[in-house]
């Protein structure tokens, strides 16, 4: 079994609240291992907006965030779960990108019940019918090789269409739902919007971990916290293009503290420079 998803696994279980923090690239996510985060979170977002410049609403390929996953989960050791959308319109494929996401080495996947095009400003789409996510989430868990990778619904009844979500709001549609995605082989369902007494209610009835997109909320297992890195990384790329853009001159500090431990330059000096020694070529 691979180590990262059993981490992911017994961290869900261990009755102690933790955060999946935003890391939209492998130096990102190293920088959330570093400060002690338990866990990485690559939001469909996040990535579909910082690396390609197009939104997240359905029409973001899945190989593309299996590829971006991919490098993430090699540059650390904790586990990485990966928002996977909808996981394409049918079974076959939630099956075939599911064995995918594993194979790329992410500890678990989010797939949420959103009709797609979803999150769209100009259409509510509302959400699937439960036996069509059951039969999704079916597919997935048939899909997995490894017993440990974790299968994470995410149900959006309580995303509103005030909101931009597709959901209509109400706590019991959210609980049948929730525990109706479980029944199908769900390891644990996130809920976004959630409040505190949904989670409460929610924790409950539910009888698998539940999880919320940020802010973290009480009687949950677990936050998928995403949105202030990359959009902070854009702020800050802003700022700086319009001072240099206007001025012809831009202040600022470009010591990055860690850097070199960050991408490893000092291992790749010391082979590079072990090499040099070998073969009889100047050393620094």
């Amino acid at each position: 079994m691979g180590a990262q998803a059993q981490a992911l696994r017994a961290l869900l279980n261990s009755g102690e609240h933790f955060i999946a923090a935003d890391a939209y690239s492998a130096v990102t996510a190293r920088i959330v291992q570093r400060v002690g985060f338990k866990a990485a979170y690559l939001g469909g977002h996040a990535c579909s907006a910082f690396h390609y410049a197009i939104p997240d609403n359905g029409m973001f390929p899945q190989t593309e965030q299996i590829d971006q996953a991919a490098r993430i989960v090699a540059a650390i050791d904790i586990p990485l779960i990966a928002d996977a959308d909808t996981l394409g319109e049918t079974v076959a494929d939630a099956y075939y990108l599911t064995r995918r996401y594993e194979q790329a080495g992410v500890a678990g996947i989010h797939v949420e019940d959103e009709v797609n095009p979803k999150h769209s400003a100009g259409y509510t789409s509302g959400l699937i019918a439960i036996a069509d996510m059951q039969a999704r989430l079916a597919a997935c868990a048939k899909a997995r090789l490894d017993p440990a990778f974790v299968i994470i619904a995410r149900c959006d009844e309580l995303y509103m269409k005030a909101s931009g979500g597709g959901g209509g709001g109400s706590l019991d549609e959210a609980i049948k739902r929730g525990c109706a995605y479980v029944e199908a082989g769900a390891d644990a369902v996130v809920f976004p919007w959630a409040s505190p007494e949904a989670t409460a209610a929610l924790g409950k009835a539910v009888p698998a971990p539940i999880c919320v997109l940020g802010p973290p909320m009480p009687n949950t297992a677990m936050t998928l916290h995403t949105g202030w890195g990359w959009t902070g990384a854009a702020q800050v790329h802003l700022a700086r293009a319009k001072e240099l853009f206007e001025t012809g001159t831009i202040t600022f500090d470009p010591v990055l503290e860690g850097k070199d431990a960050l991408i490893d330059q000092g291992f790749y000096d010391e082979l590079i420079g072990d090499w040099a020694r070998r073969t009889g070529r100047p050393p620094r």
